[in-house]
């Protein structure tokens, strides 16, 4: 049997097994994720905003499927975007805090990406922001499964700053950032690729560096945004290039054959709404910084008009692109689970519980209906919640993480500690330096902390 017929044959099974009735699959699917910079979940309309106009965006959600309570895999960049290509938490990668230039630290060689685990079935290319490691000889995306990479390798407020194109040739070339026009010369970058792509299975990271601080907005989009000023303008600008992109799928008649998915890397930071979610990115345990919106549109298989709660992460994308390809999982330890049940015919969630870090720190565990949050942020200090007599059990049904419910629910809260302490202990041998508690320990022993920090 080959791909194709197992694709056909996995799609059949599910279908009998749902009562759904899916067309049948003209080939494997395409797989395009567009994966943006600090957007917020309240940036756009499906999630909620209605400061700045987002057309397309709400288009696609008409068209597709909206997961409301959807995480980033870490509430900052670097590590969420190991996450994301690995299918596994940041932690077990090393990939736990935001890299700079003069880092030497990447992401190890040995990590099965996204790319590689669709090899050699998929041609694969990550366009944009890469953020996994720069100043080293083995940086290149290309070492990780990609076939090509267009893009830069860090935030675009970092500097130095070069755009680099490449792939598995060896040709190269980079120039110096035109930064108004950045997110268009990714696109166009992209749509090239797919235009040499048409024909067979592809892979696309579409990693926009918008709407991340300090903002660009592309010629026709400045002053677009009536309240949302400049930040606003590059929401609009990546609105519209998500319908470019529907409409060159549809011209070169893929936009059948192509999953869509729509997302963010963590929480807005110093601009940008959280939809009323509580904190921001680097925000410890709290959703603002984690949750972030989530759509996916595949037309004629991901039924329209659909929004589900179930909850689910970045760390399911490796999986979830492995069983639509009719590909088997690669061989190391996943985290994440195969969302094609939920995309496809409105299954519930296949997480028990997902696991929120902060850098290697686990800060708090969501399940289905509630969290339990272990640490905050206050004026300039981490700290963790734990025996300090005001437990943080939050239930999810309730929006905003306002009000702990740990004194109506004593056995929830007891179960959920339980997990926390279980997560901590899973993930403590991975840990590269002591935990915040030890730190915290040893500031208060040096007297490096205010004396009433003492009963940390």
């Amino acid at each position: 049997m080959d791909r194709r017929q197992f694709m056909a044959a996995s799609l059949a099974a599910m279908s009998a097994a749902t009562g759904y009735a899916m067309p049948p699959a003209r080939r494997s699917p395409n797989f395009v994720v567009i994966y943006c910079d600090d957007l917020g979940y309240g940036d756009i309309g499906p999630m909620g905003g209605r400061e700045i106009p987002t057309p397309n965006l709400d288009r696609m959600a008409k068209e597709g499927l909206t997961l409301t309570d959807y995480y980033a895999p870490a509430n900052v960049c670097t590590p969420s975007r190991a996450g994301l290509l690995t299918g596994r938490y940041p932690i077990r990668s090393g990939m736990s805090r935001v890299l700079n230039a003069t880092d030497t630290n990447v992401m190890p060689l040995t990590e099965i990406t996204i790319a590689r685990a669709l090899k050699p079935a998929y041609t694969s290319a990550l366009i944009g922001k890469w953020h996994l490691g720069c100043n080293n000889p083995s940086w290149a995306p290309t070492n990780y499964g990609f076939d090509l990479f267009y893009g830069i390798p860090y935030s675009h407020d970092i500097q130095p700053l070069r755009v680099y194109e490449f792939d598995r040739s060896g040709a190269r070339s980079e120039w110096e950032p035109d930064y108004p026009r950045l997110q268009q010369m990714f696109y166009a970058r992209a749509e090239k690729f797919i235009e040499e792509q048409a024909n067979r299975p592809f892979f696309l990271e579409l990693a926009l560096s918008s709407p991340h601080l300090p903002n660009y907005p592309a010629p026709g989009f400045q002053n677009g945004s009536a309240n949302a000023g400049a930040y606003g303008d590059t929401v609009m600008e990546i609105d519209a290039i998500v319908g470019r992109l529907m409409k060159k799928l549809k011209a070169l008649g893929i936009d059948q054959d192509t999953l869509i998915i729509f997302s963010s890397d963590n929480g807005p930071w110093f601009e940008g709404s959280t939809g009323g979610l509580r904190q921001r990115k680097g925000g410890a345990g709290f959703d603002g910084g984690y949750r972030v919106p989530f759509i996916a549109r595949w037309p004629r298989h991901i039924p329209a008009r659909r929004r589900s709660d179930a909850i689910a992460m970045g760390i399911d994308i490796l999986p979830t692109f492995c069983a639509l390809g009719g590909l088997p999982l690669p061989a190391n330890e996943l985290d994440g689970r195969d969302l094609s049940g939920v995309l496809l015919h409105g299954a519930r969630s296949p997480h028990d519980e997902l696991v929120l870090f902060q850098g290697e720190e686990v800060v708090g565990i969501r399940t289905q209906q509630w969290k339990y949050v272990n640490a905050d942020m206050y004026q300039d200090y981490f700290i963790l919640l734990e025996h300090r007599g005001y437990p943080q059990l939050y239930d999810m049904t309730r929006p905003g993480e306002q009000y702990s419910v740990a004194s109506l629910h004593p056995d929830i809260l007891k179960a959920m500690e339980q997990r926390l302490s279980r997560s901590a202990e899973r993930f403590g041998g991975l840990r590269t330096g002591p935990s915040v508690l030890e730190k915290q320990r040893s500031a208060v022993r040096h007297r490096h902390v205010p004396e009433q920090w003492e009963g940390d």
